[in-house]
Order: structure tokens, then C-alpha cells, then sequence
């Protein structure tokens, strides 16, 4: 045996999509319904363990054997089920490294992540089953107790035989289904090194981080308490039954004048503008509930396991397009900032459940709650977190690769970037602009909005408008950028010409150390790193101006399966991106023998022990990787007993 390609299907009483992998294991109630099978791309074969079959001694022995290469459609999930299954404590999982996923092959080449949409786009011959998600929802969840049902809360076998089959077939089925995609894919096979980065996101995942589970119950606890003060409140103001209402505080607003369409959170800001006496007070209110920050905490109590740790927070290869991570369940890519200055005090507060300080000293304590949730991930005992990232990753990659220089420099003598575009820009000596000079904003906000071809639309997306330039300001702010950074530009249509060129003539052509290729109806974007971008069935198109532009097929603003129009500046921000991702994995990989518990687009959170510097890390993080030749990279962070954005 070389090969195991495995499918299973589990029942668990905890719910899958709200707790993770980790945590549904770990219900006393969890196990291993149906386990498919095929060896060395055999014949599948399907093991009834819910009606008492049991493994082969071969099959079970292969789990951990780790000469034998186990397949997996999102290998994590059956890795992590067959740990428990083979009785593995919390925290302690099989070793990733004996195992493959075939749904990491299907994103490295542009594809979906979920089994059905692979099937659909390749056409495949055996196609996932549709009645699956029916026969998963009566099995492999918990049902409802009624009277026509005996009152039970789980179905099993005998409950339903003909449904039982027919679930032994849809698990077949999914190997099968994954055999074929591996099939169609064979001529495109992974790099090892692409492995090897996804066992590594896997050691992360399974290490996961510790969470302040008494601060987060605390939180939970005093953000009841504030939204049912703050809805009494309403109540008192408005007359209203249940103010949280959108249609019921939408009628009481037009009664006092104030007509509105909607109640979202920049529509209520809008209107406070202008807003005065009650009508005021009841749209703060409002806008206090609507940040309330439970529902965050209630997610990470549901996500923590029998060690307080979260585990599964990373999807590798979560954004197919650049290869990117994606956040999972709690989302660590997406959580609020923190400003306020006395986050630490704020933190005591709440571990404390000192809700009458909190009243006296804030504003808004759903605000202060917000602003703490990052401060819920903690190192274990005796050890700290160090958070390190890389400053200006993607302003500096996007200007080593087109060799635009002055940006180089700057970064070199370690200057504000910003200062640095705006002196650019306006032709103003460097050190007569500091970081309050309204300058410096134009120059942030130019250089975040027009990096990848942005113009006066992406100028307003960033808060131009908000910062108090004028919509004349825009169009003359895109030209004086474009001028400043003229090298950049033509690095967008250098890569315009070379990716229309490859797939208009199907050949290979490159550009500033960047090979566009055609093989197979695919179109490949060679990095430095090695690492290729795929692009399913390239064409030639016409964009809205009438000109020529690559098209592909791939996920879409919509998440829907539809051809996408792209163009250099789109090119290129694929490819800046994907270089970051790479320069953050060389890092990880660098830290690896530190045990590093989260990263977040460029910053590594380690939870180190106390002998371990800030200095050490970002000194490893400075080392650019070989393939990256003269880029120049600087890492900056802090230490500390919680997580926070410094």
C-alpha cells in the first residue's frame, strides 16, 4: 500500500460550522458513522462502523503509518475525526505530514473548495451526490424531538434503512468523486514544497491558541447587561415594545420626523449629523447595540476546547487567486482594532465585571468590549506572546519588482513611506512634512488607492472624501501618484502585454522576473518563489472600454463560478500579494521551531517563552528568502500578556 484515499461521515451533537473540527471532536456524543476507502486508487469499499463493522487491521494501521500517503477532500477534517477515532488525547493529533488534500490541489490551480463545484467546473464523470446534504442533516446531526418521531433527537440506521443505503453510496461516491479530480489533475501535480507549507499551516492549526475563557464569559455576561440598558433605555425614550426593531424604530422616527430608508451603521452616523433631542439620543442608542460585541465572544466560547485553546483558525490556500490564507471561525483576520489608550485598565474592568466603571469611565461599553476582543487570546502560563510584522510588505514588493527606486530608498533609511510618497508627490523637501501634515494623509491614502491602478472610484473607497478632500482634489491626487511612481506603471501594462500575449498565442512570455505560461487551457503566473498562479480557461475578452482584456473563470465578487474579467493592474495585485504571502510563509518557516499560534496577513504571533526577544524575531523576519535577491525587508513588533494591534 502507498496510497489510503479516505471519506467519512460523523456524527457529533456540536455544530460543525459554528465550533470547528476540533471542538466537534472532542463532544462525548462524537463518531465515525461510514469510512470509504480506496486503496492505491482501487476499488472503494465502505466500512458500516455505525452498524458494527469494523476496519481492517491494514486500513487502521495505515492511519498512522506515516510511509503510507493518506487523501483526503479536506484532509484536516478526516486527520483530525480519525485522531479521536484512534483514541488521540486534545492537542494531540496524526501527523499531518503522512497526509494530502485534494481540495488544497484543486484551489493551487484556481479551482473551488467544495467537492460539488470541483465536479461541476471539470466536468467530472462521477459527480458528488446531491442528496447528500439531506442525508448528512438526518444522520449526522441531531433532530428534533416531536411526537411523530418517538420523541428522539438523533437518527440512526434502523430508523431509516433505505436512507442508510443510500448514504453508504454517497460516500462511495466522494472517493470516487476525489479520485476522478485527482485524475483530471495528474498532469499538474503540487510542488513538494506546497506540502510542505500546508503541514506547517497544519502543525499551527492543531496547536491552536489559548483563550482568557473567564474574561470572554465575563464579556458576554456584562454585554447582556449593557444591551438590556441600553434597549431600556430606548424603551423609556421611545414608547416602543421592542426598539431593536428596525420596522418599529423606523415608524417612531418618520412619527418625529425623520424619515429613512434603512438603519445600517453608516446610515445611522450619517444621520446624527444633523439629529438633535431625542431623536438623537434614540440613534445613539442604536448605534451602541448595533456594536455590541457578543456575538464575537459567544463564537470563541464555542470554539475553545477542553484546554481553552482554538484550534482551526487558518484555511491554507484560503484565497486561490495569491494563494493567501483565509480566516475560519473566528475569523482572526477580521476583528476590530483597538485605540483606546488604557486598554490594559479596560481589560481589568472587564475581568473584574466592573460594570459600574465601566459606565462612569466610558462612553460605551459595547465599544470597549469591541475594542478588547483581541485581548482575549493569551499565552499559557510562564510564556508571552511577541507579535511581529512586516512593515509596508506589499508598497515595498510592488517596488522592488518594478525596480522603482526612490521608494527603495526611502525604505532603506527607515523612512515613513507616506511622508515619503507625498514628498514624491508635491515636490516637497521630506522634512518639512511630518505625520500630522495633512500631506502625509494625501500620500496614504493615494498610495492604498492606486497601488494596483485605483482611481478617483478607489480614492472615495478609502475615505478620501471622509478626510476632507474634495471630489476635484481626486482625479489631479491619481495623476500627481502615477507621475511620482511612473515606474510602477509601467510595470502594470508590462504585465497587461505579457499575460494577453501568452494567451493570446498560447506561449510563454515574461516580464520583471515574472513567467506567464499557457499548458492545458490554464494560464500559470510563475513567481520568484517558484510557486505558480493558475488561471482556469484563459481567453481573450473586451472590457467595457472596447479593448482587448484576459478573461478566466474563477469565484467571483458574487462567490458564484463565472468568468472574470482581469488586466495588468489586476495582474499585479495577484502577484504582490502572492509574493507577501510567500516572504510571510519563508518567515513562518524560519520560525518554525518557535511555536507560533496565529498570523494575520503580515504580522506572526508567537507564544514564545520569556527568555525570547522581540529583537530575535524580527531579525529572522528581516531575512529575505534566496529567491528574493536584493529585496529588503524590515520586521517591527512588541511582547506582551494579550493580543492587540500595537
Amino acid at each position: 500500500m502507498k496510497t489510503l484515499e479516505i471519506d467519512i461521515e460523523t456524527f457529533s451533537s456540536v455544530n460543525l460550522s459554528k465550533s470547528g473540527v476540533y471542538r466537534y471532536c472532542e463532544s462525548p456524543d462524537f463518531e465515525i458513522l461510514l469510512f470509504a476507502y480506496s486503496v492505491d486508487g482501487g476499488d472503494v469499499k465502505v466500512v458500516d462502523l455505525a452498524m458494527e463493522e469494523k476496519l481492517p487491521q491494514n486500513i487502521l494501521n495505515a492511519l498512522s503509518d506515516p510511509h503510507i500517503i493518506k487523501w483526503a477532500f479536506n484532509a484536516n477534517f478526516e486527520r483530525i475525526c480519525l485522531s479521536r477515532f484512534l483514541g488521540y488525547p486534545t492537542g494531540k493529533y496524526l501527523d499531518p505530514k503522512s497526509f494530502r488534500c485534494s481540495m488544497i490541489w484543486s484551489a493551487y490551480m484556481g479551482l473551488p473548495l467544495s467537492l460539488d463545484s470541483v465536479g461541476t467546473v471539470l466536468g467530472l464523470e462521477k459527480q458528488k451526490l446531491k442528496e447528500g446534504k439531506d442525508l448528512i442533516r438526518y444522520f449526522c446531526t441531531p433532530c428534533k424531538p416531536t411526537i411523530s418521531n418517538g420523541k428522539r433527537t438523533r437518527n440512526f440506521p434502523y430508523h431509516d434503512l433505505d436512507k442508510w443505503s443510500a448514504f453508504k453510496e454517497y460516500n462511495k461516491r466522494d472517493v470516487e468523486t476525489e479520485l476522478e479530480i485527482q485524475m483530471k489533475l495528474s498532469k499538474f501535480p503540487v510542488p513538494e514544497q506546497i506540502w510542505n507549507e500546508y503541514h506547517l499551516d497544519q502543525e499551527i492549526n492543531d496547536r491552536g491558541v489559548l483563550l482568557d475563557l473567564d474574561f470572554i464569559k465575563n464579556a458576554i455576561e456584562i454585554d447582556d447587561y449593557s444591551r438590556t440598558k441600553l434597549i431600556d433605555e430606548m424603551k423609556a425614550l421611545t414608547n416602543l415594545d421592542n426598539p431593536n426593531s428596525v420596522q418599529q424604530l423606523k415608524g417612531w422616527l418618520s412619527y418625529n420626523g425623520l424619515e429613512t430608508e434603512s438603519l445600517g451603521k453608516k446610515i445611522v452616523s450619517e444621520l446624527l449629523e444633523t439629529a438633535t433631542g431625542d431623536l438623537s439620543k434614540v440613534l445613539t442608542l442604536r448605534q451602541q447595540i448595533s456594536k455590541s460585541s457578543v456575538k464575537k465572544y459567544q463564537t470563541m466560547k464555542n470554539a475553545i476546547g477542553s484546554d481553552n485553546r482554538a484550534r482551526g483558525m487558518f484555511q491554507f490556500y484560503g484565497a486561490n487567486r495569491t494563494g493567501r490564507f483565509a480566516g475560519r471561525i473566528l475569523q482572526p483576520q477580521n476583528l476590530p482594532r483597538n485605540n483606546i489608550p488604557d486598554l490594559s485598565e479596560a481589560r481589568e474592568l472587564v475581568l473584574n465585571k466592573d460594570t459600574k466603571a465601566l459606565d462612569m469611565l466610558y462612553d460605551s461599553t459595547p465599544e470597549v468590549l469591541s475594542q478588547l476582543i483581541r485581548t482575549s487570546f493569551i499565552p499559557k502560563a510562564n510564556h508571552k506572546l511577541i507579535v511581529a510584522d512586516f512593515s509596508s510588505i506589499e508598497r515595498v514588493v510592488l517596488a522592488w519588482l518594478a525596480n522603482e527606486k526612490w521608494v527603495l530608498d526611502a525604505y532603506g533609511r527607515k523612512e515613513d513611506l507616506y511622508i515619503a510618497t507625498a514628498s514624491q508627490m508635491f515636490d516637497v523637501p521630506i522634512e518639512k512634512i511630518d505625520k500630522r501634515d495633512p500631506l502625509r494623509d494625501k500620500g496614504k491614502v493615494a498610495d492604498l488607492a492606486c497601488g494596483y491602478g485605483g482611481s478617483v472610484g478607489a480614492l472615495i473607497s478609502m475615505g478620501a472624501l471622509d478626510m476632507g478632500l474634495t471630489e476635484e482634489e481626486l482625479k489631479p491626487l491619481v495623476n500627481s501618484w502615477r507621475a511620482a511612481n511612473s515606474k510602477i506603471v509601467e510595470f502594470w501594462w508590462s504585465v497587461d502585454r505579457a499575460a494577453l500575449k501568452t494567451v493570446r498565442e498560447r506561449t510563454t512570455t515574461d516580464t520583471h522576473g515574472i513567467e506567464f505560461s499557457y499548458r492545458s487551457g490554464m494560464l500559470f503566473i510563475t513567481l520568484p518563489s517558484g510557486r505558480k498562479l493558475s488561471y482556469v480557461k484563459p481567453r481573450i475578452g473586451l472590457n467595457q472600454f472596447g479593448s482587448d482584456c484576459v478573461t478566466y473563470e474563477g469565484l467571483g465578487g458574487t462567490k458564484k463560478w463565472e468568468r472574470i474579467q482581469s488586466y495588468g493592474p489586476k495582474f499585479v495585485e495577484n502577484i504582490v500579494q502572492a509574493i507577501s504571502r510567500d516572504v510571510l510563509v519563508f518567515s513562518m518557516e524560519k520560525l518554525r521551531h518557535f511555536p507560533i499560534v496565529m498570523h494575520i496577513h503580515d504580522e506572526i504571533v508567537i507564544e514564545a517563552e520569556k527568555h525570547i526577544t522581540v529583537d530575535e524575531i524580527c531579525e529572522i523576519m528581516s531575512q529575505a528568502p534566496p529567491w528574493a535577491g536584493d529585496l529588503k525587508l524590515r520586521a517591527e513588533g512588541f511582547e506582551g500578556s494579550f493580543y492587540k494591534k500595537d
